[in-house]
C-alpha cells in the first residue's frame, strides 16, 4: 500500500472534524470509504493514529506526529499546484518604452522586441523614439510605463537608474582614399569651419554640443537643424555637412552607409542614457517584466563593448 495525498487529506480532515462522519460529509465521500483510508494508513505506519473518546475521535501521539507532516506536505503540494498553474498563465498587456532619439538607446529597440517575443509573446509593446516628446513628462503622467533618457540629474516625478555613458563623434560623408583624415581624435577647435547639421536647440543633445562647443571657443557653423534619423543621415552621405552623434546610431541606422566618424576632444563630449520610470506609479506585472528584458539587453550591449559607449 502506497501513501497518497488523497489519504492524508482525509486523515487530517478527520483530524480537524473530530468525527469520521462529519468528515466524510465534508469530503462527500462515504463513511466507509473514509474509514478504510485511516485503517490503511495505520497498516502502512504500523501504529494506531486514532482513538475514540467521549469528545469524539481524538490522534494518539503517533497520530500528531503524522498531523503535523500531513499538513506540511498539503501545503507544499496545494503550492505547487499554484505555481505550476501561474507558470502556464503568460503575462499579457500593453507596455510602451520610450528611446531617446539619436541616442545609442535607438539601436536597442529589434534586440528589446526579439527578447519580449520569445520571453513574453503576449506583451505588446509599443516603442516611441519619435522627437517632439519629452519622455520624462509622459513617465511622471504614466501615458508612458519607462523610457531610455539622456540625463542621469534628478528631475521631478521620476526615478533614473543610470545604464551608460555614449560618446559622441563627428560622423562625414566618406572621402576618397586619397583625402581620408587622419584617425587621430579631433579637437573641437577644428569644427569652427565645418558644417554641422544638428538637433534643434530644444534637444538634450543640441544644447550638450553647443555647450562643448562653447567651452572650445567655437560658434557652431549650423547648416541645418534636421529632426529624423533618416533625413540627417541622407544630408551627411550627400555631403551637406557633417553631424556629431554616437558611434552605434552611425554605424547601425541604415541611412548612415559609408560614413566616417571620428573622435572628438578637447573637451570629449558625452552623454549619460538612464532608465526613466515614475517616482509615484507603480509598475504593472507585464512593465516589470519588460524592464527585466531591457535592462538584459542593455547588459549584452555592454558586454560586447560596442565603440563610444562606456559604463558608468
Amino acid at each position: 500500500m502506497s501513501v497518497d495525498f488523497r489519504k492524508l487529506k482525509s486523515f487530517v480532515k478527520v483530524v480537524d472534524a473530530g468525527s469520521v462522519s462529519r468528515a466524510a460529509g465534508l469530503l462527500r465521500t462515504a463513511q466507509p470509504a473514509l474509514s478504510q483510508q485511516i485503517a490503511a494508513l495505520e497498516s502502512h505506519f504500523k501504529h494506531k493514529l486514532l482513538l475514540r473518546s467521549n469528545h469524539g475521535i481524538v490522534p494518539t501521539e503517533a497520530g500528531l506526529i503524522l498531523y503535523r507532516h500531513a499538513q506540511l506536505l498539503l501545503k507544499q503540494i496545494e503550492q505547487a499546484q499554484i505555481d505550476i498553474d501561474q507558470s502556464t498563465k503568460a503575462l499579457a498587456g500593453r507596455v510602451s518604452i520610450g528611446l531617446a532619439t539619436y541616442s545609442a538607446s535607438s539601436t536597442l529597440s529589434l534586440p528589446i522586441l526579439k527578447e519580449m517575443s520569445t520571453l513574453h509573446p503576449q506583451i505588446i509593446v509599443h516603442i516611441n523614439d519619435s522627437f517632439g516628446h519629452v519622455l520624462s513628462e509622459l513617465i511622471m503622467t504614466g501615458k508612458m510605463d519607462m523610457a531610455m533618457i539622456y540625463g542621469s540629474g534628478p528631475i521631478k516625478g521620476v526615478k533614473l537608474q543610470p545604464l551608460f555613458r555614449e560618446e559622441l563623434y563627428l560622423v562625414s560623408r566618406a572621402e576618397p582614399a586619397a583625402k581620408k583624415p587622419t584617425d587621430e581624435p579631433l579637437p573641437l577647435s577644428a569644427l569652427a569651419d565645418v558644417k554641422l547639421l544638428l538637433p534643434s536647440q530644444g534637444h538634450f543633445l543640441r544644447r550638450l554640443i553647443d555647450e562643448s562647443l562653447a567651452r572650445a571657443r567655437v560658434t557652431p557653423n549650423v547648416a541645418s537643424e534636421i529632426e529624423s534619423v533618416s533625413a540627417l543621415g541622407a544630408a551627411v552621405t550627400e555631403g551637406l555637412g557633417s553631424t556629431i552623434l554616437p558611434a552605434s546610431v552611425a554605424a547601425t541606422a541604415s541611412s548612415f552607409g559609408g560614413v566616417e566618424v571620428r573622435r572628438l576632444v578637447r573637451p570629449a563630449i558625452e552623454a549619460t542614457v538612464s532608465l526613466c520610470v515614475s517616482d509615484h506609479l507603480p509598475l504593472s506585472e507585464p512593465a516589470l517584466a519588460t524592464r527585466s528584458v531591457l535592462l538584459t539587453v542593455v547588459e549584452k550591449l555592454m558586454r560586447s563593448h560596442p565603440q563610444g559607449i562606456k559604463a558608468v
